[in-house]
């Protein structure tokens, strides 16, 4: 079940998408109010990825059975055999101590449809993690931010790719735009629409397999590749 959702008048909604954003700005690591952010200001990319779910079979059977990415639901993953994209899914969320439980809930969204796409593209963000191959430091976060918005749309995409970017040292900014941007920028634009894949109904399939179904192609290693 979704969480209850807050109606806001225009001026309300802009109040709410600057305060999260200044508060963001102050303290990165707010998920909240990221979350807030992106709720506020990514309407229009909601309702453009919600009319492309309705176009896709998959997409279409995702909207009917509105899955959702919590341990309730998930828990086969574990028990996928290996190299498979649930045990991968299982291996990356089990070293990290990462829960699926613990992304705060979608608020502000005007239908329960928008909620549910809304709240389907921040819980599948760790399903990208795993088929694009990247890590959950500041770098890997950000370059996933630049194939959330190739994929999306979303501005705050956009916002934390800059946020990100300015909080790199030198030598990360240098690795960043010479090698996880133009990565990240043509990945994002190579592959299926990964919004309209129902992933939980894939977790037994080889993970490489699912990789060329959908066009992903994975991070190089920065040490071993020019792109």
């Amino acid at each position: 079940m979704l969480a209850a959702r807050v109606n806001l008048k225009g001026w309300q909604q802009a109040a709410v998408a600057f305060g999260s954003a200044f508060g963001a700005l102050l303290d990165p690591k707010r998920a909240d109010l990221i979350a807030a952010l992106g709720e506020t200001t990514g309407k229009p990319a909601f309702e453009r990825v919600l009319q492309r779910m309705k176009n896709s079979a998959e997409g279409r059977e995702v909207l009917l059975e509105r899955p959702r990415v919590i341990s309730t639901q998930v828990s086969h993953a574990w028990d996928m055999p290996e190299n498979t994209f649930g045990a991968a899914y299982a291996q990356f969320m089990g070293s990290r101590n990462f829960s699926p439980d613990d992304r705060p809930p979608v608020r502000f969204m005007d239908t329960e449809e928008l909620a549910f796409v809304a709240t389907r593209a921040r819980e599948v963000h760790d399903f990208w993690h795993v088929l694009f191959g990247l890590p959950t430091n500041l770098i890997g976060e950000t370059a996933l931010k630049v194939i959330e918005f190739e994929q999306m749309f979303l501005p705050m995409c956009m916002l934390s790719v800059v946020g990100g970017s300015a909080r790199f040292s030198e030598k990360q900014r240098t690795l960043f735009f010479q090698h996880y941007f133009p990565w990240a920028t043509k990945a994002g634009l190579k592959s299926t629409d990964l919004m309209s894949v129902y992933y939980e109904k894939h977790f037994h399939e080889d993970l490489e397999e699912v990789r060329r179904n959908w066009g992903i192609v994975p991070c190089p290693d920065p040490k071993s590749s020019s792109i």
